[in-house]
């Protein structure tokens, strides 16, 4: 049975909880908060905290963010929710908690994990009510799990914030996202590429089942990735990178007046527009010039920004996803550090899954490809859909409703697809 129907069943048993519910106290929520305090701006890494893990996991039976069965599932949650807040809502809570704690605290995370169905009504009868035991461990790691926490068990400052978002928020983000998940849907085929900006977290699915996951850099805030749908169109090994006027004009152009040889550095050449002769940077008055005006471009190799390869799909926006050589952005949990590309850790296994084999294409000839440094574009033959997605909140087909921070500061404003504007942290 999906998680969120025996989470429906166990509601139907709260009666007596939410009595004893109404009577804890409670703090104020607004329905604007739908995010995160601790989980909108970049954060350090932390060894062994990452919340989620780049890893091949076809074997799992795992559902996709986005699959036919997709809107039966929110429909489900949303119904769900609903009865949480006409039961009242849970209880707020006032303390990080870890195993082995006792007292108060930790009856009042019981009773929380129960209103949402992370633990049976069952628990609420057990001798040991307030004691921090194995039984939480495990559901407070489902919950972090579903909110993009690292699974760890313990309630700490990440953890407690998103336990003490209030179940009317909830439902308001389940309904601002019931839109996103039919639009995503549609179309789609049996085999695609989900990249959900607010989770940072893209899926190779394949007739609605996952074969990886993998940890992605989205945009940042004041450059902020779009939401698309499109299809793969080619890949391309060691490309060049064809720097936008907008990186002309806010990056490269102040580093090179800063540091002459920035340009030699990074290997990146200067042409009288893109088809034009090469022009020597040190004669053009940057300070007064239209970025426009010329072409930049970064050679192959690996000081390359795209590294090894890039994968193409039609769009408006001019986006595509690609590796990157800077692999330490994939150490954090909060992964906005883009100019609007989607980055792709381990996006080998990513592009293996897309060519799976066309033209004789293997390991060797991947091998031999990126260490030429010469560009080669492969056209793709069964080409998988893609969707770039803003989604805060889903349920999967497995049972489980997710719920991410409004990086953007979307919900509430219709948006579904097309470029989010700028904002600042």
């Amino acid at each position: 049975m999906p998680f969120y129907k025996k989470r429906t069943r166990t509601l139907l048993n709260l009666g007596g909880l939410l009595m004893v519910l109404g009577s804890l106290p409670a703090v104020a929520q607004t329905l604007d908060y739908t995010g995160s305090i601790a989980s909108v701006a970049p954060q350090a890494a932390v060894s062994g905290k990452l919340a989620t893990r780049t890893e091949i996991v076809a074997d799992r039976g795992l559902a996709g963010m986005v699959t036919p069965g997709s809107q039966e599932a929110m429909l489900g949650a949303i119904a769900m929710y609903e009865e949480i807040v006409a039961g009242g809502g849970w209880p707020q809570l006032h303390a990080k908690l870890s195993k082995g704690a006792k007292g108060p605290n930790v009856e009042t995370l019981r009773q929380r994990l129960v209103a949402e169905g992370y633990l049976p009504f069952d628990s609420l009868n057990i001798e040991a009510l307030d004691v921090y035991d194995d039984e939480i461990i495990a559901a407070v790691r489902a919950f972090q799990t579903n909110h993009g926490v690292a699974p760890t068990g313990t309630v700490g400052e990440r953890t407690l914030a998103e336990l003490n978002i209030s179940a009317e928020a909830r439902l308001f983000t389940l309904h601002e996202n019931w839109s996103r998940i039919v639009t995503y849907a549609q179309g789609l085929g049996s085999r695609y590429i989900l990249a959900n900006i607010p989770s940072a977290q893209l899926e190779t699915v394949e007739n609605g089942q996952v074969f990886s996951r993998h940890n992605i850099v989205a945009g940042k805030l004041d450059r902020p990735s779009p939401a698309l749908a499109s299809k793969v169109s080619d890949i391309v090994f060691n490309p060049y990178w064809k720097v936008p006027a907008s990186i002309v004009e806010r990056d490269i152009v102040p580093k090179y007046l800063d540091d002459p040889s920035y340009l030699d550095q990074m290997h990146i050449r200067v042409f009288d527009g893109v088809d034009g002769p090469e022009i020597d940077p040190a004669l053009v008055d940057w300070l007064t010039t239209d970025p426009e005006r010329y072409f930049f471009r970064q050679e192959p190799g690996e000081h390359n920004s795209l590294a090894t390869v890039k994968i193409n799909f039609p769009n408006s926006h001019m986006v595509y996803m690609h590796d990157t050589p800077h692999r330490e952005l994939f150490e954090g949990n909060a992964r906005y550090e883009s100019s609007g590309c989607i980055r792709i850790d381990q996006v080998k296994t990513v592009v293996n899954w897309i060519i799976r084999g066309q033209d004789g294409f293997n390991d060797t000839r991947y091998a031999m490809l990126t260490a030429s440094e010469h560009p080669y574009e492969l056209k793709i033959q069964d080409s998988p859909d893609v969707r770039i997605m803003y989604l805060t909140a889903w349920a999967t087909e497995d049972g489980a409703v997710n719920f991410r921070p409004d990086i953007y500061g979307l919900d509430g404003s219709g948006f579904t697809l097309g470029q989010p504007e700028p904002r600042g942290f």
